[in-house]
């Protein structure tokens, strides 16, 4: 579903097979993605979280005519992104009748060594 939107594709995300309960998403990374020379940008990364978080609750609700929002995101940078291919892991938290609250890292080789990692809180319309 993510990788269809306008946003998903202009970025190039591609969905990943996850474990059950959890969505994956791998961003390619290429040069209009650089933020300071040899790294990724800040908001990319950002995005990734953001949208396998987003891709998770959808495919969790299974009603694609249910409009979801994000209401609030906090993320931690925990090292910089460097520029190579990243994935993002969502997991959700707790999924109520009005709000989901979903956990998400972004990796690049290493999936112990996060470069950041966010928790986005969902209104489900």
């Amino acid at each position: 579903m993510i990788d269809a939107t306008p946003y998903g594709r202009m970025l190039g995300m591609k969905v990943m097979v996850a474990a059950p309960g959890t969505a994956a998403l791998m961003l390619p990374a290429g040069p209009a993605l650089e933020g300071r020379p040899d790294f990724l940008y800040g908001g990319v990364i950002a995005s990734l979280l953001e949208m396998a978080c987003l891709a998770l609750v959808a495919q969790e609700l299974g009603d694609v005519r249910r409009r979801i929002k994000p209401i609030n995101m906090s993320l931690d940078f925990l090292r910089g992104g460097l520029m190579a291919d990243s994935y993002a892991e969502a997991r959700i938290i707790r999924m109520g009748k009005h709000i989901a609250n979903v956990d998400a890292v972004c990796w690049q080789d290493d999936r112990e060594k996060p470069i950041a990692s966010g928790r986005v809180h969902l209104l489900l319309g």
